[in-house]
């Protein structure tokens, strides 16, 4: 009798939900002003209340994003279009206190920032981020979504997206919320581009570029087949493409002056927004490489804290210094391995990676998870007050990278291993089977890689759980490359940086550089050096060039309204740079050549 009731109960349950629908409609009669009029209809739900939510965040972004402000005209409906009562209770949040299991609820967006975060609407084009744009139904993440766009008559735009597609071109699917919110739309004069791309199982999946730009359809399709090359090269890391849900996967480009920079990572898709004119050169590659890397590294392997993502606050995680850092260091790394950057440029992004591990202060007092957890606050957050991340922040971004150089030269050097299979042993274990991973799940699988678990808890010990410092210096030189000092035996205050035109300091000083220790900070100005007096920031470093690290000089500021002097202790610029042998005219090695090449991918005679 038990399981009876049991069975019943999971029937109606089950057919209740099925019956559940979310249906939306765009349209856009006020293009011109930048405004969208958006119905959502919900079905088959129980009668009684409904409350409708405006997203606080957006996949790939990690702070809170107050989309709700650009909504307005609220209005409620019946199944017959009567009207009924709808109560505004939070700033993003709208009650409905009584309806009859269907009810209609209108409004007006406003969009006019288009780029991975927000939304655009212009007589030009539409640019769509879900999360900015649809207003959705509290407990209802699973039910069947619907969604039209009424495009302007006089319009021929074409409509990318990964939303499931009809037979009507206008109208598109999604099985529900977390998917839906996961769908970039971008609607307008679109040049599109399209080849296929095979795994070792023999199964074909199409990738699309779908491109907003000034340019002839030759130019778009000679970028498209670097786009290729490209996403070839990452599918040999992993030796496979993901098992798209629909079967395609595409670039939604808009590169153009009319949009925001940003680059947005999705499950089947990529929102890339470049705010120049289109030139089809490999300068405009480098957000395609850490955008389509994401589509393994965070959109499969993903992180448990960002499973399943939560739309009403900000996502704290603690392994984006992986999930954005690994793709920050393979985006570079790619690009040069597939001839579309050349070696110096690359040389130029490990300096960036390695000077925010080894010199930024925020690296030296925090561990990468620790600044991963910080993204709630920075990750395009917003605020007015200052902030000390000069001196406690490093972004996980660069971090990470610095965490995968190093980890990958170690694999190379101690274990005859790369990287690439870290990577790939990540995607079997996490990503193929979509299971959400964990700091210590990171940590097993180094172990398992490397056979040596040992290695693999001091390592995440020291670097990942850590902020210890890495001996980056003779592991490059495996490969002939150097960290080179840039600035050796010169004396140095420190990185400030003053108002234009004075010595009015306008940046933290940063922590134990010779201003910092001396006690100077922001708004202080610097009125005599040395005995000389200096009006300028020039003047500065006249003097300051004209001494060598470690001499004590006296320093007059002020404070406020106060007259200051302190003793100052002048250092050494720490900033390097990594080069080639080749460029500081060193020789290189055969050993040194077939390490490089197998590392970078590239030919050297």
């Amino acid at each position: 009798m038990i399981k009876r009731l049991f069975l019943i109960l999971a029937v109606l349950w089950f057919s209740h939900t099925y019956a559940q629908k979310i249906n939306y409609t765009l349209s856009f009669s006020n293009i011109n002003h930048h405004e969208a009029s958006i119905s959502v209809t919900a079905s088959g739900i129980p009668a009684g209340k409904a409350t409708f939510h405006m997203s606080r965040s957006s996949p790939g972004r990690y702070a809170t994003h107050e989309f709700g402000k650009n909504v307005y005209d609220v209005k409620a409906f019946d199944q017959a279009g009567v009207s009924i009562p709808i109560n505004r209770i939070d700033g993003d949040v709208y009650e409905v206190p009584k309806q009859n299991g269907t009810v209609r609820v209108d409004y007006t967006l406003y969009a006019a920032w288009p780029d991975g975060t927000y939304s655009g609407i212009d007589p030009s084009s539409i640019h769509l981020n879900m999360p900015s744009v649809f207003m959705w139904l509290k407990g209802f993440d699973k039910a069947p979504i619907s969604i039209t766009f009424n495009i302007p008559a006089d319009k021929k735009w074409t409509i990318a997206t990964q939303l499931k597609p009809t037979d009507d071109p206008l109208s598109f699917t999604a099985p529900g919320l977390q998917y839906l919110m996961d769908c970039p739309t971008k609607i307008g004069n679109l040049h599109w581009k399209e080849w296929n791309i095979k795994n070792r199982d023999g199964k074909s999946y199409s990738f699309r570029l779908a491109l907003e730009a000034e340019c002839t359809d030759t130019l778009a399709g000679s970028f498209a087949t670097k786009i290729k090359r490209l996403v070839e090269e990452e599918q040999a890391v992993f030796g496979e493409v993901p098992a798209y849900d629909f079967g395609t996967y595409t670039f939604i480009a808009s590169i153009n002056p009319y949009v925001d920079g940003d680059g947005m990572e999705h499950r089947n898709s990529t929102m890339i927004s470049l705010p120049y004119d289109f030139t089809g050169a490999n300068d405009q590659l480098d957000v395609f490489a850490h955008e389509f890397f994401h589509n393994w590294n965070v959109e499969r392997i993903r992180p448990k804290t960002l499973e399943p993502f939560n739309f009403e606050k900000s996502n704290m995680s603690n392994e984006l210094w992986c999930a954005e850092g690994f793709t920050q260091y393979y985006g570079e790394l790619l690009l040069c391995r597939s001839g579309l950057k050349p070696i110096e440029g690359l040389m130029a992004s490990f300096t960036g990676l390695i000077y925010s591990k080894e010199i930024a202060a925020g690296a030296k007092r925090f561990s990468p998870v620790e600044v991963s957890r910080h993204a709630v606050f920075v990750d395009a957050g917003v605020s007015i007050d200052r902030t000390n991340y000069p001196n406690m922040y490093s972004s996980y971004y660069p971090y990470g990278g610095a965490t995968a150089l190093s980890l990958d030269l170690t694999l190379r050097t101690k274990y005859q291993l790369t990287l690439d299979d870290y990577m790939t042993a990540l995607w079997k274990r996490f990503g193929k089977t979509e299971i959400a991973y964990t700091v210590p799940g990171l940590e097993e699988v180094l172990a398992d890689v490397t056979h040596d678990k040992a290695f693999a808890a001091d390592f995440f010990t020291r670097y990942v759980n850590g902020h210890e410092s890495f001996d980056y210096a003779p592991l490059l030189e495996k490969a002939g490359l150097r960290l080179k000092k840039q600035n050796p035996g010169k004396a140095w205050l420190g990185q400030v940086q003053y108002e234009e035109g004075t010595t009015k300091i306008s940046s933290n000083t940063i922590i134990n550089t010779p201003l910092y220790n001396a006690g100077l900070d922001f708004n202080d100005v610097i009125m005599q050096i040395d005995g000389k007096l200096v009006a300028r920031a020039a003047d500065i470093n006249e003097i300051i060039a004209t001494h060598k690290p470690g001499d004590v000089i006296n320093i007059h500021y002020k404070h406020r309204n106060e007259n200051k002097t302190a003793s100052l202790t002048l250092g050494e610029n720490p900033m390097f740079a990594v080069v080639t042998f080749e460029q500081v005219g060193l020789p290189v090695t055969n050993e040194m050549k077939m390490f490089r090449n197998s590392w970078l991918g590239t030919k050297i005679k």
